[in-house]
């Protein structure tokens, strides 16, 4: 396993992050989460995302259970910023419900420390020097290790950057989270530049696009329980169709590469000289070793050529 350097920091990750959103609810019971977990550790992953509106709570509250007597072996990154109650303090970035949810998601962990705290969206109504204070503190009480972002748009990334280093704060942003996958490459117009010129590592959320590059849609069926069929996705719905032409495409360039078009996509953004570690969602064991297939995947020059006549750079297919 090469280990990758997380940002600026000196603290060092695998090229895959394992996401656990699917733990801790009823897509995956919790012996098989604890034992996917478990096989990825094994074969050499040391990063774990989550967050605590996943199954709220029940992903932080499974990786703590799975952790239990190996914490210091790996890094993990949780999220703030969702619903987590009916109260209208409830959500949000301010710094009372930052506060009280780090110490709810320390709990479910069952750990003193997170190593990756990631504000989960932006939050329009908060100044972002009150989140920044606030993350701060945490920083300075040893709760929190590292501060990161996701899904924000650059200038909002950049207004963090600027914040904390005028301040002198801690709690400067070391990583940015996206949606970056093969069929949306958008974040290469302004937010991977952002990366690489603040020294930001760029994990990808979706890196197959919701499942869409798995294969397992390249001959047009949606599987019953797949995870099209849960979102309602039909062969006839008007945004399947230019999609499903763009994936099999990449599903001809994989064919030519001797690969598969999961290993593409994987192989891709790991790649991608911003991209530290894309976040992998696998629901079992099964999935799970479909995904680490791709740690081995070094694509030519001819096949990230002919991928970038599919799907340009900083370009985007209709999303599902």
């Amino acid at each position: 396993m090469r280990y990758r350097q997380l940002g600026r920091t000196g603290t060092w990750v695998s090229p895959l992050c394992l996401g656990a959103m699917n733990f801790g609810g009823d897509l995956t019971d919790d012996d098989e989460a604890v034992a996917t977990i478990s096989a990825a550790l094994d074969r050499g992953i040391n990063f774990i995302d989550t967050a605590n509106v996943y199954n709220r709570g029940g992903s932080e509250t499974v990786v703590g259970k799975a952790l239990r007597g190996i914490r210091d072996d790996v890094i993990v990154a949780t999220k703030v910023h969702g619903q987590m109650g009916d109260g209208p303090n409830d959500r949000g970035s301010g710094r009372r419900h930052i506060r009280l949810q780090c110490e709810a998601s320390l709990r479910r962990l069952q750990t003193d420390r997170i190593d990756l705290y990631q504000l989960h969206r932006p939050d329009e109504s908060t100044p972002i020097a009150e989140t920044l204070g606030a993350l701060d503190d945490l920083v300075h009480a040893g709760k929190v290790m590292y501060v990161g972002v996701s899904t924000f748009p650059a200038w909002q990334t950049m207004e963090a950057i600027a914040g904390a280093d005028a301040r002198g704060l801690e709690s400067r942003p070391v990583s940015d989270q996206p949606l970056y996958h093969l069929l949306d490459r958008r974040v290469e117009r302004e937010v991977v530049p952002l990366a690489a010129r603040y020294g930001l590592a760029i994990l990808p959320w979706s890196p197959l696009a919701s499942g869409i590059l798995s294969g397992k849609y390249t001959d047009g069926a949606i599987p019953v329980g797949s995870r099209l069929h849960r979102f309602g996705v039909t062969r006839e719905d008007e945004r399947f169709a230019p999609t499903l032409a763009k994936v099999q495409e990449l599903g001809k360039v994989a064919a030519n590469a001797g690969i598969t078009l999961l290993q593409l996509a994987l192989g891709w953004l790991m790649a991608q000289p911003e991209v530290t570690s894309p976040i992998i969602g696998p629901r079992n064991r099964e999935q799970l070793e479909a995904n680490l297939s791709a740690l081995d995947i070094e694509l030519d020059t001819d096949t990230m050529a002919a991928i970038d006549t599919v799907v340009p750079p900083g370009g985007a297919v209709l999303r599902l």
